[in-house]
């Protein structure tokens, strides 16, 4: 497996509690030694059944305090920077935070790095959102589309684009050996915090209405954790990707909100019914990949279909709520 090609080395993972970044550190924990910084402001790690492995060292911390970024990183090969403000009700109540997590917290970050003295590649997360509320295709080199100043939505955006460009600085200028993944619309078992996928399948499991914020005609195509993961995996071992940005996601799996609804629904033969209720922020009406980039440096195209990413994620949802 492509995880495998990646042994004997010291990963540093920000965010590492976090749903991708806790499902990366599973994926890479049996042949290498992993240090997870995080301050568990959510805790998807504390759930693995490696949590306590010999391999895995954690580190509860801040990456707004540089010294303990660096202190803690000594001795690491590969950094992979997942810890950030997200979840459009968080960077809501704060977008204070949520610039200074993103910016400030990722120059630390990548400083630290930069003062390794075997750093062969810092893998750093922006999103999907730089792309603004119509994204068709986008490609990597597509115009990052804003929204007003003073809606709190794109604080998030302004923020993971500014660490991106932080960190192709970091590349040209100090020789770091930097790329970036820009996620599109993640899900899986074991997601924390927000997400219409969790939510909806949370509910439709307990036969409780689904609510759909707007119309239910926003498009989205949804990328199932295992391939978001595969993905991340590509950039750490492929020479092409340094100095780089990649879509990570799957342009197939579109759907309308409300068809995504409607779907859950079908594949949990739940009773559910759909709830209609008003907007109470900017939302995205389109958003799909283009992911030719990645396919044709990394070798990497998404595998798993909408329904069955459902259903997997629905049979662990389904553990905790008996559980």
């Amino acid at each position: 497996m492509i995880k495998d090609m990646i042994q004997g080395e010291n990963i540093f993972v920000t965010g590492g509690a976090g749903f991708i970044g806790s499902t990366v550190v599973g994926s890479l924990i049996n042949h290498n030694k992993v240090t997870v910084y995080d301050n568990f402001t959510r805790n998807a790690l504390k759930e693995k059944p490696y949590y306590n492995h010999p391999n895995l060292t954690v580190v509860q911390g801040d990456i707004l305090d540089p010294e303990a970024v660096k202190r803690s990183m000594q001795n690491s090969t590969y950094i992979i920077h997942a810890a950030a403000i997200a979840g459009i009700d968080s960077v809501i109540k704060s977008p204070v935070t949520t610039m200074r997590v993103n910016m400030v917290g990722s120059n630390n970050v990548l400083a630290a790095a930069a003062s390794l003295q075997n750093c062969k590649r810092v893998v750093c997360f922006s999103t999907s959102e730089v792309f603004g509320q119509m994204a068709f295709r986008s490609t990597e080199t597509s115009p990052a589309v804003m929204g007003a100043v003073g809606e709190a939505r794109w604080t998030y955006a302004v923020s993971k684009l500014a660490e991106e460009h932080l960190a192709y600085a970091f590349y040209k200028e100090q020789g770091l050996p930097t790329v970036t993944v820009r996620p599109f619309n993640v899900y899986g078992p074991g997601q924390v915090g927000e997400g219409a996928i969790r939510t909806f399948i949370m509910r439709a499991l307990r036969n409780e209405n689904l609510q759909i914020h707007g119309d239910g005609t926003q498009i989205r195509a949804w990328c199932y954790i295992d391939d978001m993961v595969e993905g991340i995996v590509c950039t750490m071992i492929r020479d092409e990707a340094v100095g780089q940005s990649f879509n990570i996601g799957n342009q197939r799996t579109v759907i309308t909100v409300y068809g995504l609804a409607s779907t859950i629904i079908r594949v949990l033969r739940s009773k559910s019914e759909i709830e209609f209720v008003e907007a109470d922020s900017a939302d995205i009406e389109l958003r799909i990949p283009n992911v030719e980039k990645a396919k044709k440096l990394l070798g990497f195209e998404a595998k798993v279909d909408l329904e069955e990413g459902i259903d997997a994620t629905a049979q662990y949802f389904r553990g905790k709520i008996s559980g």
